[in-house]
């Protein structure tokens, strides 16, 4: 196991380092600040949209419920009259 991790599946100090060094020289020193504060900000609204979206589901789960609840609810009213039919409909 301790071969696998030192075979760089996951990356160590050194390479930790050496990433931040390139991320550095390409970007320069002044940019890193507005990079990091523009990746705050689309986490913020990453999680954000993944709120409201839980919330989007819950409603749509609402008005499915609803709308079964209706549904049944009229199938029982016709089976009701066509029992009733059926039942005037039948000799005695």
């Amino acid at each position: 196991m301790n071969h696998a991790l030192s075979a760089g599946m996951i990356p160590g100090g050194w390479e930790l380092l050496v990433v931040l060094f390139v991320i550095l020289l390409l970007f320069g020193g002044a940019k890193l600040p507005q990079l990091a504060k523009g990746m705050g900000k689309s986490i913020r609204e990453f999680k954000k949209g993944i709120n409201e979206g839980g919330d989007d589901d819950e409603a749509d789960e609402a008005a499915r419920r609803a709308q079964l609840r209706t549904a049944e609810a009229n199938r029982l009213r016709e089976d009701e009259l066509a029992s009733e039919k059926y039942t005037a409909n039948k000799p005695r």
